[in-house]
This record gives C-alpha cells, structure tokens and sequence, in this order.
C-alpha cells in the first residue's frame, strides 16, 4: 500500500532535481492521486481505448509504466471481458518497477524492463502509452522518440499520450497555474509542499502546448491525432498510425 505523500512537507536545506527513487516510489500512488486531475478518469479513457483497439494479439508497451496501475487496471477489465492480453511495462527506476511486479503478480502476460524507455526496441506494437511520461524527456529527443513509436506501431495501432501542458499566453498560464495549486490545496498539500515540488520539478518536468503537441505527433507520422481530454494544465491525446510505412 502506498504511503502518504510527505515528501515536500519539511522545510528543505537544499532542493535537488526530483527523481523517481525509493522516496517517491513509496508514495507514488499517494501522490498521483493528490496530484493529477481526474487520474483515475484517464485510465478509464486508457481503458477504453485499449478495448476498442488492441486487436488480441501483439503487445500494449506502457512506456514510463511507474507502479504498474494502468497495466493492473487494463489486465483486470480485459480478464471480466474473457480476452487475452500481453504488457511490457518500461521504466528507468528500479524502486518504481519493484512495486510494479507486486502490484501485477496475477497479470498472465507482462514483462517489465528497467531500461530506458528510448532505447528498448519495440516488436510487434499495437498500442504505446505515454501515461505522464514524454514531458520528463528533453524536448530536442521527443520528435526522434515519437518516430520511433510510429515506426513500430502496425497499421491500425494507437499511442494514447497524457501529459501536463502550458497555455500560449502569460496571462492564461498563470491563471490555469493557479487553479492547479487550489486543486492541490483541496487535496491536502501545503504552500510549502507546493512550493519545493515546484522548485524539485523546475527544469526536469517541462510542458508545451497542446498545439506543440499535435504538431509533433504528426511530425512523427501519424495520420490522425487529437486531444481527448483536457483539464487546467492537463490533457490526453490519441494518435493513431492509419497508413502501412511508405504508402
């Protein structure tokens, strides 16, 4: 069971960049719960599409895959549905993975792979989960990283992309900001809290637009995308590979 997120809630000496390491995998159910809008939502909307088009065979990779929620979630509908369906779940942190295995013991078919997530070679894909992942990579590699989805994805197959965003304006960005740490304050987190994790955060997690978004998808090749969802500063695209490479 995760514990409460108190990781922030002391005053800090010195404010290193944040990383997933033990402390934060410990929490990470906590803390997303506390910390992303509507979470429990999106992988409703991760399921869904994953029913619709996951075709029963090939592999769901969830990309950044944390503590294995989405795939313990996914597992749980598919097994009601009496279908069949195969994970490989992908993270750098290893305290992240470890509870992921806990977590996903019953699943029938998952391989997690500590490596990182732009380097392992992905066969037969028919639908990539981005789940609050892309926006920790440098914005430079996201182009390269979404091309490499692309390519491996077979006709038909999906990539469902959640991320934190940022308005085009200043004036909506601070505002859209602010409502966000209400959200927080409603969910127990201190000014202080708050104000760390910004601080940890800086440099590490950086947003784009949702328009930068889309353009980067179809940049990368796909034929269609789109946001699903969207609240504040948070939003769920659908990108979906319809054409064979080179027709």
């Amino acid at each position: 069971m995760s514990k409460r997120d108190e990781i922030f809630s002391n005053k800090l000496e010195n404010i290193t960049p944040f990383r997933f390491n033990d402390e934060v995998a410990n929490a990470f159910d906590d803390m997303v719960e506390r910390s992303i809008p509507n979470y429990n939502e999106i992988h409703k909307i991760i399921i869904d599409l994953v029913t619709r088009y996951y075709p029963g065979t090939g592999i769901v990779y969830d990309l950044g895959c944390s503590t294995g929620t989405t795939i313990q979630m996914l597992e749980k509908i598919f097994v009601e549905k009496n279908r069949f369906i195969s994970f490989v779940g992908v993270d750098t942190s290893v305290p992240m993975l470890e509870k992921a295995k806990e977590k996903c013991e019953k699943v029938r078919e998952v391989t997690f792979l500590a490596e990182d997530m732009s380097e392992v070679e992905l066969k037969d894909a028919k639908v990539v989960i981005l789940n609050y992942t892309l926006q920790f990579f440098q914005q430079e590699g996201r182009v390269e990283f979404l091309k490499k989805i692309y390519k491996s994805l077979s006709q038909g197959g999906i990539l469902i992309l959640s991320e934190k965003i940022k308005s085009k304006g200043t004036l909506m960005q601070d505002c859209i900001t602010d409502l966000y740490y209400d959200f927080k304050r409603r969910n127990g987190y201190s000014e202080l809290e708050i104000s760390q994790k910004r601080e940890a955060l800086e440099n590490v997690l950086v947003p784009i637009t949702p328009e930068e978004q889309v353009e980067m998808l179809k940049v990368a090749g796909f034929q269609e995308s789109e946001m699903l969802f969207r609240w504040y500063n948070f939003a769920s695209f659908l990108a979906i590979k319809t054409k064979e490479d080179g027709v």
